[in-house]
């Protein structure tokens, strides 16, 4: 008999100070009593990729397998997931249907995906800047890192929006 998950609760959220800018994300991992902040932040990004890059730095804190429920107040990353997208951008080759044009982040949802697959994962939907105190410091701490100074390149982004094909 499998041994029960344990039960994760992640709270995301990215930041950007125009977008494309220097952005953050914040992340909460609620387990139980226990609580863990995480942020950082790139010189130059856009709102998108801090929102996924706080979900994979949630789950790639992770030590072990466990059944998580995600919040984020991004219907992009959401939406990408629950709804599938991300899986045909990827079965077409990182294109928005068969001869669409190309999809953004892939280095950010080829890091996602297996996570997602290691994981149990529940993403849920929460209305920023709104009542759920999680959210709400995550933003904090997103803002706060996109104001950092000296912040590193993004090696995933390049100025222009066009995205660059690497890996982290």
């Amino acid at each position: 008999m499998l041994a029960e998950l344990p039960q994760v609760e992640i709270y995301t959220d990215g930041a950007c100070t125009g977008n494309p800018g220097p952005g953050g994300y914040g992340v909460i991992l609620k387990y139980g009593d226990r609580i863990k902040e995480l942020s950082g932040g790139f010189a130059l990004t856009t709102n998108n990729r801090m929102e996924i890059l706080a979900a994979i730095v949630g789950l790639e804190a992770l030590k072990r397998p466990c059944q998580v429920t995600l919040f984020s107040d991004s219907r992009y990353l959401v939406d990408a997931v629950n709804q599938s997208w991300v899986e045909r951008w990827r079965r077409y080759g990182w294109k928005k249907g068969k001869n669409g044009e190309p999809a953004k982040n892939v280095d950010l949802w080829q890091r996602l995906l297996p996570l997602l697959e290691k994981h149990r994962v529940t993403l849920v939907w929460v209305k920023g800047h709104a009542d759920n105190h999680y959210n709400n410091r995550c933003d904090q701490l997103a803002v706060q890192a996109a104001g950092q100074p000296d912040l590193p390149p993004d090696p995933g982004y390049q100025a222009g929006g066009a995205p660059v094909s690497m890996l982290f």
